[in-house]
């Protein structure tokens, strides 16, 4: 789901908007991904994850148990969030792709596989 940054002070110099506010974070991870590179394709059972796009653009793909997958192009500033059990995939566009995920959970640092549940069947596949 799609998260709106609302600005919280704007002047000549910029903008300043809080990403999260009043949220626990246990780990705040940079990934990068080569043009068309996939990441994701699972869930997590516990953790929350916050994802905002520094660089380039990615297709996203979410869905929760039962319902059917929304994807979305995210360019840079954008930000969406993954709750426990939602299913989410990321595709990078033609260029390098960079975000930051903010992650709330037992995923994270080395215990990244403890809460990711591989899918059996990719809800976004590489483009050929």
């Amino acid at each position: 789901m799609r998260v709106s940054l609302d600005v919280q002070f704007e002047d000549s110099r910029g903008k300043i908007a809080d990403l999260l506010v009043n949220e626990s974070i246990d780990a705040i991870t940079y990934i990068t991904f080569t043009p068309g590179a996939v990441r994701g394709n699972h869930y997590h059972k516990q953790t929350t994850q916050w994802t905002f796009v520094i660089a380039g653009s990615v297709l996203y793909a979410s869905c929760r148990p039962g319902e059917p997958v929304k994807t979305e192009v995210l360019s840079v500033g954008d930000f969406v969030v993954a709750a426990p059990n939602e299913v989410h995939a990321f595709r990078a566009g033609v260029e390098p792709a960079e975000i930051l995920v903010f992650t709330k959970g037992p995923r994270a640092g080395f215990n990244y596989e403890k809460d990711t549940f591989r899918l059996e069947r990719p809800i976004l596949e590489a483009e050929l």
